[in-house]
């Protein structure tokens, strides 16, 4: 027998060739979710978050550059060490380029640190630290959906206008917490408030009544509450109890309230809470649509984390697109040049900090008579332009914005 070897012509080896690095092209481009899918921040984040990701990827196409796009899910457990290495893995053995949502603000620190140390994107959609722009920023990290500077003067501004100028905080014991009840007290103080004391509760307790007691004994007109997740809803519901919600003399103030917070809490207990958002579902008309169609998915309607994670996904993907790769500061560099059009924010753009600048909205939780039909909970009060809304870039202490 014979063994022959054909060689083939340098046309057609050079096509083989190409065809093996366009393969090598196509493997997936990949994006990380990482939320709190079984905790207390589970019902504002979780599978919402997951859903907001997907419903971007769909509405991009499913793919970019001639790759897919795929999604990867991560429960951080609401431990800072669990989130770091789920990242670090997914960084070094998935080839994970783009990690988002990261509610906790200790999860979103950390996971930040991470990204940087393997040059890969974090965008923080769930947590609100504004640390994250401030010493503890990134060139490879963007806060996109709110952060505690933005709650705290949204709210702070609103009630001290109508006299409330007195100020008790229940803080929630974890950076979160730290980041409102300092933002808040700073503009309280700026507007010519004053604030008269704090108590710092465990971010898991269930029983809020000590806490209530303390802040009711300080004779403040707000008792302000600068936590998330059921922990808040646990304390609204023992501030309800204690009489604290129908007092003509002190007025509770919700610093991060949630949609889903009210819908779990219902309106008899929520009413008159004044709050500040990125995003609510009845705004108009292009984010009841897109509402409608997250609730179609996730059976709620989506809190402003999950708007954000929608467009801060949608952007990633166009800066990909824009910059013909998915290297990091090439992508980061587009994600900065390119303004932010969307259901989510009009004109928004992305500061050297990382801050994503849009317009913040004051509202007021309806009384259960005002309210005509499900989730119609929030009448609206006020627009905090986008200049407004944000920390100035040069106060935040981020190294990135030093010469």
């Amino acid at each position: 027998m014979k063994w022959f070897v054909k060689v083939l012509p340098l046309s057609v080896a050079m096509m083989f060739a190409a065809g093996a690095a366009d393969a090598q092209n196509k493997q997936p481009l990949r994006i990380g979710v990482m939320t709190d899918l079984s905790g207390q921040f589970s019902h504002e984040a979780g599978q919402g978050s997951v859903n907001a990701t997907k419903m971007a990827v769909q509405d991009f196409g499913g793919s970019v550059l001639g790759r897919p796009i795929e999604i990867l899910v991560s429960d951080h457990l609401n431990k800072a060490d669990v989130a770091a290495s789920k990242a670090r893995e997914w960084f070094d053995t998935r080839d994970v380029r783009m990690v988002t949502n990261l509610i906790n603000s200790g999860v979103a620190l950390s996971v930040i640190g991470v990204a940087k140390e393997k040059n890969r994107i974090a965008i923080v959609n769930g947590s609100g630290s504004s640390r994250i722009t401030g010493d503890a920023c990134t060139p490879n990290s963007i806060h996109y959906a709110y952060d505690t500077y933005a709650l705290a003067h949204g709210t702070g501004n609103a009630l001290i206008k109508q006299g409330l100028d007195s100020w008790y905080f229940l803080t929630a014991d974890y950076a979160f917490g730290h980041s409102l009840e300092a933002d808040t007290s700073a503009a309280v103080k700026e507007a010519g408030g004053k604030v008269l004391g704090s108590v710092r509760y465990p971010i898991n307790t269930s029983d809020h009544s000590s806490f209530i007691l303390q802040a009711q004994a300080s004779k403040a007109k707000v008792i302000a509450l600068a936590g998330s997740g059921t922990g808040f809803i646990n304390a609204v519901k023992s501030a309800s109890e204690f009489g604290l919600t129908q007092s003509r003399t002190q007025t509770l103030a919700g610093l991060l309230v949630w949609i889903t917070d009210v819908d779990a809490m219902g309106l008899k207990a929520a009413q008159g809470l004044t709050l500040t958002t990125a995003f609510y579902w009845d705004r108009d008309e292009a984010t009841r649509a897109w509402s409608k169609r997250f609730f179609a998915l996730t059976k709620r309607m989506p809190t402003m984390g999950d708007a954000g994670d929608y467009s801060s996904t949608l952007h990633y993907l166009n800066a990909v697109k824009a910059a013909g790769t998915d290297d990091t500061a090439a992508v980061m560099a587009k994600m900065k040049a390119m303004p932010i059009n969307d259901m989510f924010a009009k004109n928004g753009k992305i500061r050297a900090d990382g801050r994503m600048v849009h317009d913040m909205y004051v509202y007021q939780v309806k009384k259960p008579s005002e309210s005509k039909y499900p989730w119609d909970y929030y009448k609206f009060q006020s627009v905090i332009p986008a200049e407004q809304a944000y920390r100035p870039i040069n106060e935040g202490g981020c190294a990135l914005t030093k010469g």
